[in-house]
């Protein structure tokens, strides 16, 4: 199975080499948005799609009139044309709106390029940009195919590198096993069929006060003053430590909870469907998406096994003792008794417990998702 490793590093710029990326990422949206009007301006002519192979022969022509697009990389314009493709094949596939015009002014700036750029001795190297030092965290050992370099809504600079490479599929027996429920009822993040918890962070409403204020300044400073693009920093800054502090907690957990186990098991969550509910703060605060993420593909860096149990699962509803389904229960039944075998049960800790014994029916099968006749509808 071929997998994919990323390396991001904050990139150091002095203050010319920081004027050459926003100039290369201003020419990478340059040309993005000339090809999107060309784009634009064949369907409505002809009404039809323009080839991809027709974009790219007249981006060389467009080099050939603005000869001071020769100062900069070729790959990195070409790229721009396939993230265009990309967002157009995105729109087709009902996975993103239609693609629309990048904006100069916008604090995000990025551009990618696919070859050629290499770290080494604290430095990464950046076609017509030269070296530039970066805040190396961890050594590269593998080889990179791409570098997206980013500017960020506070002005930091990030160089993402990606590699691929081939991991075998689990085969080790999954002797410890364990099932994990999700929750949202503070102060709880997760139940394990163990009997071990794990307490939300909940930075997002530790910080909401702070953030409020911030935005409330920022609304009332006049429309393009100084003022008001030191408040917009502001209100970035606190949303970045908001991320960064969350996603320094998932990255912390989800090691540590594939590390302990041979077999991971979770209940597959619609959480499209939880963050339209009135608790969708929480749910997008909890970042269970991402964690479940992690947890999948560093499962299968470790030749671990990641299991996720059907949606339609009545995990909450059955009794772990003898299986019996109680229809009557309310989410804000926290304990509930079976009135078959009169087992008290904790809520949480019954549905971690059903859910272990689920994944581990799937694994036994040789299946990694559950499935009931509802999901396949």
């Amino acid at each position: 199975m071929q997998c994919r490793k990323v390396y991001r590093f904050r990139l150091e710029p002095n203050v010319t080499q920081a004027l050459e990326l926003e100039r290369t990422a201003s020419v990478s949206r340059f040309v993005y948005n000339w090809a999107l009007d060309l784009c634009q301006t064949h369907y409505t002519n002809t009404g039809k799609s323009k080839p991809w192979s027709e974009a790219s022969s007249e981006l060389t022509k467009l080099k050939q009139q603005q000869r001071w697009l020769y100062g900069f990389d070729s790959q990195m314009m070409q790229q721009s044309l396939a993230d265009l493709e990309r967002a157009y094949t995105n729109f087709f596939a009902h996975r993103a709106k239609f693609p629309k015009f990048k904006k100069k002014k916008s604090a995000r700036q990025s551009f990618r390029i696919p070859q050629r750029v290499r770290v080494e001795s604290g430095k990464v190297y950046i076609p017509s940009v030269g070296y530039v030092r970066v805040r190396q965290s961890q050594e590269i050992d593998l080889k990179t195919k791409s570098a997206t370099f980013k500017r960020t809504a506070t002005g930091k600079w990030f160089v993402t590198l990606v590699a691929a490479f081939d991991i075998p599929d689990a085969k080790n027996p999954a002797s410890k096993v364990v099932g994990f429920d999700a929750v949202l009822e503070p102060p709880l993040y997760l139940v394990g069929s163990d009997g071990s918890e794990v307490r939300a962070p909940r930075y997002y409403r530790r910080m909401e006060k702070k953030l409020r204020r911030a935005q409330r300044h920022l609304s009332r400073c006049q429309k393009a003053s100084r003022n008001r693009s030191q408040a917009k920093v502001q209100v970035a800054r606190i949303h970045e430590r908001i991320a960064n502090l969350r996603s320094e907690f998932l990255h912390q957990l989800s090691p540590r909870t594939i590390e302990s186990w041979d077999a991971v098991c979770f209940e597959d969550l619609s959480l499209k469907s939880l963050a339209k509910t009135k608790h969708a703060k929480s749910w997008l605060d909890a970042s269970f998406g991402e964690f479940l993420r992690q947890i999948e593909y560093k499962a299968q860096w470790l030749g671990k096994h990641f299991i996720q149990i059907g949606r339609f699962f009545p995990s909450s509803k059955l009794c772990s003792e003898c299986g019996y389904k109680n229809d009557h229960l309310s989410l804000s039944d926290r304990e509930w008794t079976c009135p078959a075998c009169k087992k008290l049960h904790l809520r949480d800790f019954n549905a971690a417990t059903n859910i272990r014994r689920e994944g581990m029916r799937l694994l036994a099968a040789g299946s990694r998702r559950g499935k009931t006749p509802t999901d396949c509808t």
